[in-house]
């Protein structure tokens, strides 16, 4: 929720208005869920990117079954 409040701030807000504030909506009251969705909101927290490959490396085809295999199994 941090992200789409900081966009939002960011992008939307008008400088006339006050900070976005986010609402979660639960269906039953779970003090621990809650407790740890806000704990700590300055913890650092890493971004990474990653690419998908066409085809598996070779030094999986033996480890991994191929895809019919895994149609078999479906």
């Amino acid at each position: 929720m941090n992200f789409y409040l900081s966009a939002l701030d960011d992008l939307g807000r008008l400088p006339h208005e006050n900070p976005s504030v986010g609402i979660i909506l639960c269906k039953s009251q779970n003090e621990k869920i809650v407790e740890y969705a806000f704990r700590n909101m300055a913890k650092s927290m890493g971004v990474a990117t990653y690419k998908t490959a066409s085809e598996l490396p070779t030094e999986y085809k033996d480890i991994l079954p191929d895809a019919e295999a895994l149609k078999e199994l479906m």
